[in-house]
């Protein structure tokens, strides 16, 4: 399902949409916190675009962000829209935009919050344009779970073929990419899922699927090269006996990884930054069917607030993705 939006080419470049939604954060706390506004259309400056936004992916950090437990990492002047990855249509173009022009359907992993609004200024330079084969809700799960994904396995300063690696939390929307990533570099993949998720992290082609609810670890015991850790919390702690003496933790949940890492072990902590050579690559595979994209399920606008609480609770595996024409 391709959405589309019909663009009057009889009115001015110029004349401004009318005021959209906005899913704001009003203070720091839980699900009532956040709240829907009617906000003006921002303007393009010279080197950005704006795009109506059509669809936009849920992810941890919305509720990370929501509860405050980041508020060191991200200074905001509350209220704040929240959201990091959209997918939408070109609307206006600065004067030094090349590459898009209106009616332009294209995705972005932004770097910033913003995504669940209408209306959305970006660097032209995040923009990447959306293959043809995906429509809109599938093009918005894809940016920051693959490109988080791509740049965890990256960060393994070491071949990966032939070696194990431990993914902690596979069955969400960064896990399954990792997954995938993991086996196309040659690596014999653990990793970990609850009970329900079981067959979807096989079918991702994982060598072995432990069901940490009812499994331990510590048959990897000094085993594991590389840990990626998209929990954090216990998880993380229980990870540093399972790597081998060389091995690494790459974690995206914890930011003080790396002081918290005990003698003798490495770790570090990555987070999303926008490539969108590699992300224009990555889409082109998904529409292809040559790698995987899963969506746990797809919201509409206003159900967003609770889209969010249901991505810190727990939810069936993939992305929670939002379609802002329901």
């Amino acid at each position: 399902m391709t959405h589309s939006i019909q663009l009057d080419e009889h009115k001015s470049a110029f004349e401004p949409p009318v005021p959209g939604r906005a899913l704001r954060l009003q203070a720091y706390g839980g699900p009532g916190s956040l709240k829907v506004d009617q906000i003006s259309v921002p303007e393009p400056g010279a080197a950005e675009v704006l795009v109506q936004v059509t669809a936009a992916g849920v992810n941890g950090l919305d509720w990370k962000i929501r509860e405050g437990h980041l508020r060191n990492m991200f200074t905001l002047d509350l209220p704040a829209v929240l959201g990091i990855e959209m997918a939408g249509i070109v609307l206006r173009t600065g004067s030094d935009v090349v590459g898009f022009q209106r009616g332009d359907r294209v995705m972005a992993a932004l770097g910033g919050l913003g995504a669940y609004a209408d209306h959305l200024i970006v660097d032209a330079e995040k923009l990447v344009q959306t293959p043809a084969a995906l429509s809109d809700v599938e093009a918005a799960a894809i940016p920051v779970a693959a490109m988080t994904a791509w740049h965890v396995l990256q960060a393994a300063d070491f071949d990966l073929s032939g070696r194990r690696v431990l993914i902690h939390g596979a069955a969400g929307g960064v896990g399954s990419f990792a997954v995938q990533f993991a086996k196309t570099a040659g690596a014999f993949v653990h990793a970990t899922a609850s009970t329900r998720s079981l067959p979807h992290v096989r079918a991702l082609g994982a060598d072995e699927v432990i069901d940490y609810s009812h499994q331990t670890l510590e048959h990897l015991a000094n085993e594991i090269d590389v840990v990626i850790d998209l929990v954090g919390f216990k998880v993380l702690e229980q990870s540093w006996a399972l790597l081998s003496p060389k091995g690494l933790l790459v974690s995206i949940a914890a930011p003080d990884v790396a002081s918290r890492a005990p003698e003798g072990r490495r770790g570090i902590f990555l987070s999303n930054r926008p490539d969108t050579a590699r992300l224009a690559v990555i889409a082109q595979q998904v529409a292809a069917g040559t790698l995987r994209s899963t969506i746990a399920e797809v919201v509409g606008f206003d159900d967003l607030a609770a889209a969010i609480e249901r991505n810190r609770t727990g939810h069936a595996p993939g992305k929670i993705v939002a379609d802002f024409s329901l």
